[in-house]
């Protein structure tokens, strides 16, 4: 990473409705296209600040709240993967990036990227999908970690992290602990517990198995060897189905985009930059 990139501007924009929590972090290059960030469930925007870090600081990087997590306020009404990203796509006419960006969709945030990519085509223009699957039909985790992901505690308890860290996430989780309890709470803003339950709604059901093929962007497949909560068989289905994609395995567990991300960025910047 460069010393030199510029600290985040943090902000709220209201598009459709929707009051949305936006950090920029402006690029020193204005020739490299914006990396449009999509967060897992229940994590502020704050809880990816070890990826931006990592990230050359040419690159331009957006990052947002989803409606009642971090500092965006609750939604009035529920919403699903396809009302959201029109949202998206506002938030980032507002900001001024009219032009195709990129997009990285971590764990839910990767279910939220491939509907982006295939309703906003032409606003996407290279895809990462992190640690995430297909939705409803993919390769399910074992029933306990399934159970420990219904509730938002993890975000708001670090000892309670401490606790499940190995278990949900898997890779150096196992053995340091501590550091997925850092990584979730370090300057966090945890929105409403309701704000969690409308994010795991908003997927319920969902699958992108049918419309895969769809995706025509370049994609990478981001994946650990040791992930409980999507075990890598699924980013191996995903990079054969999409008609562009490639595999990226890593040894590692769920979060290791954000602990070991100073290893992950250079992978995604390669690809990035072809």
């Amino acid at each position: 990473m460069s010393s030199t990139s510029s600290p985040d501007v943090v902000r709220s924009l209201t598009v459709g409705g929707r009051t949305i929590r936006v950090a920029v972090r402006q690029g020193t290059d204005e020739d490299v296209p914006p990396l449009l960030l999509m967060n897992g469930i229940g994590a502020s925007l704050e809880v990816l600040q070890p990826l931006v870090d990592a990230l050359d600081a040419r690159r331009t990087v957006v990052r947002f709240d989803v409606p009642g997590v971090g500092g965006s306020p609750r939604p009035v009404v529920p919403y699903v993967l396809s009302t959201l990203t029109p949202v998206v796509a506002g938030v980032l006419s507002k900001l001024g990036h009219d032009e195709p960006v990129d997009v990285l969709g971590l764990s839910w945030g990767g279910g939220l990227a491939q509907h982006f990519a295939v309703q906003h085509r032409r606003r996407c223009r290279r895809l990462v999908l992190a640690a995430t699957a297909t939705g409803s039909l993919m390769v399910p985790a074992h029933p306990r970690v399934l159970a420990r992901m219904l509730t938002p505690r993890r975000h708001r308890d670090p000892a309670y992290a401490r606790q499940i860290a190995g278990d949900i996430y898997g890779g150096t989780m196992r053995t340091e602990p501590d550091r997925a309890a850092a990584a979730l709470h370090a300057n966090t803003r945890v929105g409403p517990k309701r704000g969690y339950y409308y994010q795991l709604a908003s997927s319920a059901g969902w699958s992108s198995l049918p419309f895969l093929r769809l995706i025509r962007q370049p994609t990478l497949v981001i994946a650990g060897d040791d992930d409980p909560i999507i075990p890598v068989v699924n980013a191996r289905v995903m990079a054969r189905l999409l008609p562009q994609g490639r595999l990226h395995v890593y040894r590692g567990g769920h979060i290791a985009l954000i602990t070991e991300a100073q290893e992950l960025a250079p992978v995604i910047e390669r690809f990035l930059d072809e």
